[in-house]
C-alpha cells in the first residue's frame, strides 16, 4: 500500500456519535449483529467495565462462527490483563500486537498504531478517536470523563477502510520505517455532495496524506476553520496555514483541552504557540467540563474526523487515519457539535496571555523547551 491515495467516493452515510454513551452501545450492537467478520484496530485498550463489555461481544461473535480479528498496539494495550486476553484467545479471536517494545529497537519503539477502527461484515465502519477504557465509557454511567467522537459509516467507503486494515494486519511491524516524506498527489476535492467521503491516513513510512490534505484545506479556506485537538503541538506548516487563513479574514477557531487533561506538560508545551496565533487573529477556546479528546476539523464544508491529533509527534511516529467528508448533513452535525463545545469553553485572549502568572510562564517555557529538545534529538538519531 506504500503511496496509496484513496479517492473520493459517493453514496456513503455518515453519522456523528459524540461520547462513549452514544457510540459504544452502537458499536457493541453492530458486533452482536455480525454474520461473517469483525475487525477491530485500537491503540488504547485496558482492563475495566468498558473492555469487559467489548471482549464479551467479540467472544459472542466468535462463538457464532464469525471471524473476529483484533489488531492492538502492544504499548497501548499493556493495560489489558491476562484474563481478558485469554478470554479472547479461548473464544477463537485472532489477535496481533503492533510493535512490541524491545530495548534493541531504540527509537523504533516510538512507532505506535494510533488508529481506532471497527469493521463489521464489510458493510459498516466506526472511525474516530476512542480507546476501550473507562475514561471513554463506563457502562451504566450517563456521561464519561473524556469527550470523544466516532463516525458511523455505511457505503462504498467501508471497502477502503477494510483495505487499510488488511494491509496493517499483514504488515504489523515487519519492515524498517523510512523517514523521508513521500511525494504524493492528492485527489482534487469535489463540490460538496450527498455521501462524499474518503480515507486519509498516515503511517510510519512517512506517508503524509493526512497532513497534506489538512494543509491544503487550510490554505483554501474562505469562511471558517474550526479545529479541535487534545494535544496542541502542530507542525510549522499547520501553524503558518492557520495564521495565513486568519490574515485573509477567515474565522479561525481552535478548540483545545483546558485544565482537564491527561498530559499537562503537553498542554503547557503547546501554549507557547498561543501569542503568534492570537496576534494573527486566531481565536483559542479551552474546553472546560471534561477532557477534550476528540480530533475534528471543519474547513468551510470539508470535515475531517479520526485519530490524528495533527501534532508533530503523531505525524513522526504514528499510524493514524481520518475520514474526510463533504456531505452537507454531516457538515451541519459537526458544526453544531463545535458550536456547543465553544459554549462550554473559556476563550483565551491576548490580554489573558499577558496577564498569566509567573509560575505559568515558567511551566510553559520549561515544557516548550523540553519538547523542542526531544524532537531535535529524535530527528538527529534517525
Amino acid at each position: 500500500m506504500r503511496g496509496t491515495i484513496f479517492p473520493w467516493r459517493a453514496g456513503n452515510r455518515f453519522e456523528l456519535l459524540l461520547d462513549g454513551a452514544a457510540f459504544f452501545p452502537r458499536m457493541l450492537a453492530a458486533i452482536d449483529s455480525a454474520e461473517r467478520q469483525v475487525e477491530l484496530e485500537l491503540y488504547l485498550i485496558e482492563d475495566g467495565g468498558c473492555s469487559e463489555r467489548l471482549v464479551d461481544a467479540l467472544c459472542r461473535a466468535s462463538a457464532r462462527g464469525v471471524l473476529v480479528r483484533g489488531l492492538f498496539d502492544a504499548f497501548g494495550a499493556a493495560g489489558l490483563g491476562s484474563a481478558l486476553r485469554q478470554q479472547l484467545l479461548g473464544a477463537g479471536v485472532q489477535l496481533r500486537w503492533y510493535n512490541p517494545v524491545r530495548w534493541r529497537r531504540g527509537v523504533r519503539n516510538f512507532h505506535r498504531d494510533h488508529r481506532k477502527l471497527l469493521l463489521v461484515d464489510r458493510r459498516l465502519a466506526y472511525v474516530g478517536g476512542t480507546g476501550s477504557t473507562d475514561e471513554f465509557w463506563l457502562p451504566d454511567e450517563a456521561s464519561s470523563p473524556w469527550h470523544e467522537a466516532m463516525v458511523e459509516i455505511e457505503g462504498p467507503l467501508v471497502g477502503d477502510w477494510q483495505q487499510l486494515f488488511e494491509h496493517q494486519w499483514l504488515a504489523r511491524f515487519s519492515w524498517r520505517p523510512s523517514h523521508q516524506p513521500m511525494p504524493l498527489r492528492l485527489p482534487d476535492c469535489p463540490p460538496a455532495g450527498l455521501g462524499l467521503g474518503r480515507v486519509a491516513y498516515a503511517d510510519a513510512a512517512q506517508h503524509r496524506d493526512i497532513l497534506l490534505s489538512l494543509v491544503r484545506a487550510l490554505r483554501g479556506a474562505r469562511q471558517r476553520v474550526w479545529l479541535a485537538t487534545p494535544y496542541f503541538l502542530p507542525t510549522w506548516k499547520i501553524r503558518r496555514a492557520l495564521r495565513q487563513a486568519a490574515a485573509r479574514g477567515v474565522e479561525v477557531r481552535l478548540l483545545l483541552a483546558g485544565r482537564n487533561t491527561d498530559h499537562p506538560p503537553v498542554r503547557f508545551a503547546g501554549q507557547r504557540y498561543y501569542p503568534r496565533l492570537l496576534k494573527a487573529g486566531v481565536r483559542i477556546f479551552e474546553y472546560q467540563p471534561r477532557f477534550l479528546h476528540l480530533k475534528m476539523v471543519l474547513v468551510d464544508d470539508w470535515v475531517s474526523v479520526g485519530s490524528c491529533n495533527f501534532d508533530h509527534w503523531n505525524l513522526r511516529f504514528n499510524l493514524d487515519a481520518n475520514v474526510e467528508a463533504l456531505d452537507p448533513a454531516f457538515t451541519r452535525a459537526v458544526a453544531a457539535s463545535f458550536i456547543e463545545d465553544f459554549g462550554h469553553s473559556r476563550e483565551v485572549t491576548l490580554q489573558d496571555w499577558h496577564q498569566r502568572p509567573w509560575w505559568r510562564r515558567a511551566q510553559q517555557r520549561l515544557w516548550g523547551w523540553l519538547d523542542r529538545l526531544a524532537v531535535n534529538l529524535l530527528d538527529r538519531w534517525r
